[in-house]
């Protein structure tokens, strides 16, 4: 899918942001002049460039290269050994982290946490780039440079809410110190991107690492959690999504010292999960593929949908690259994880959704591009193979779906 997404005289932003396709990943911000693009909170709640002087058009040809919202391409080197669904694969495991605060704390068995432990500790990198909640917001998300165990099990858990960890990248690279960077599937494009186009900073970004990602949702998705739960908003001390425990509930803690819960599957399966962006929805990679290691829940299964019955948390770990892979056994050796080998048929049994989601990709995405008039550009991301794994109807109920939801989101 290349047709041009843009005339000479549109601004590529405003048709990212208009058509449905911006992510909120904040790249663009840093390809941009410092102080050009800020990254703001829109009226439906997701995070959106706002833009304050002309962006040259030397820019906007980088932004649209490096947007995930419209361009995801691999190489043909990361394509020797790809599956259809699940992209390149080296190698497919369960684990868990050996550390059992971090296997508590972390959303699933800690595997993301335990690995960015360990590079800080083995003096592999002078820090680790991740989303964590604000400390004076707990409802906010920025990007935090974790530099100690502390600081990675501050960051530990899920963030079930915008964030733009790509905002301030160029800032972290201009530092000339050595990070990994953990963040969504498209965050995680996108930064490949950027690095394919700068790679001089590949000597510092020393590892991409992802998690399985269902879908941003709006920050209203979150308020209305808390009204369900009872909690004021506004007299927050602090609030998780996840964690402390798998698959974990979500926790609000009152200044005035009252606690209140919700189980997982009431607060993403019921609420947040229905209140994800637009751009979310016609994702063809919610499973990391640019990344060099990649974590997700490994659920165990119930009537062949996955079971969220409290338990020890347990990961899915999937490495891409070489880099990822040999992180990952030195890791083991080091027993800072524990780890099975994991057939891939075995992937989809406990990720249904994502399976799913990459099978009709193909189909939402060129029946948004029929209704915007604007199509974007994937490559190499297995999408036509994929299509030819599901019933034929399913694919046009999709498609035609997707058509009617494109117009509303226009309207």
């Amino acid at each position: 899918m290349n047709p041009e997404l843009h005339s000479n005289n549109a601004n590529v932003l405003n048709i990212i942001k208009s058509n449905g396709y911006c992510t909120g990943c904040g790249i663009c911000a840093s390809i941009a002049e410092p102080g050009q693009i800020e990254m703001q909170i829109s009226s439906s709640g997701f995070l959106r460039p706002v833009e304050f002087s002309p962006i040259s058009r030397l820019s906007q040809q980088l932004i649209q290269e490096a947007c995930p919202g419209v361009h995801l391409e691999h190489s043909s080197a990361n394509t020797e050994k790809f599956h259809p669904i699940w992209g390149p694969l080296v190698n497919t495991r369960t684990a868990f982290s050996l550390d059992q605060d971090i296997r508590r704390q972390g959303s699933s068995g800690g595997v993301v946490s335990a690995l960015c432990t360990y590079l800080l500790e083995a003096g592999i990198v002078d820090f680790v780039a991740q989303t964590a909640v604000s400390p004076t917001d707990p409802l906010k998300n920025i990007l935090q440079k974790s530099r100690s165990r502390e600081d990675v099990l501050r960051a530990a858990g899920s963030r079930y809410a915008p964030s733009a960890p790509l905002e301030n990248i160029r800032e972290m690279l201009e530092t000339g110190e050595r990070f990994a960077f953990v963040g969504k599937p498209c965050d995680v494009a996108a930064l490949r991107h950027y690095l394919d186009t700068h790679p001089e900073y590949y000597e510092q970004v020393k590892l991409l690492i992802s998690f399985m990602c269902a879908g941003v949702p709006s920050i209203k998705g979150t308020h209305e959690v808390l009204e369900k739960m009872g909690a004021d908003k506004n007299k927050l001390a602090s609030f998780r999504y996840r964690g402390d425990g798998w698959p974990g509930k979500a926790r609000a803690i009152q200044n005035d010292g009252q606690i209140f819960e919700m189980d997982y599957n009431s607060s993403w399966g019921e609420i947040l999960g229905r209140r994800v962006q637009f751009r979310c929805k016609l994702c063809p990679d919610g499973t990391g593929e640019f990344a060099d290691v990649v974590c997700a829940d490994a659920w165990y299964g119930k009537d062949g949908y996955p079971d969220f019955t409290e338990r020890e948390g347990r990961s899915m770990l999937l490495t891409r690259t070489k880099l990822g892979e040999e992180l990952v056994n030195k890791a083991c050796e080091a027993r800072v994880i524990d780890m099975v080998d994991l057939p891939v048929a075995d992937i989809a049994k406990m990720q249904p959704y994502q399976a799913l989601r990459k099978k009709v990709a193909l189909a939402r995405l060129v029946a948004a591009g029929l209704a915007n008039m604007r199509f974007v550009k994937f490559k190499r991301m297995g999408l036509f193979r994929a299509s030819f794994m599901i019933n034929p109807i399913s694919l046009l109920r999709n498609a035609v779906g997707t058509y009617r939801r494109t117009k509303v989101e226009k309207s």
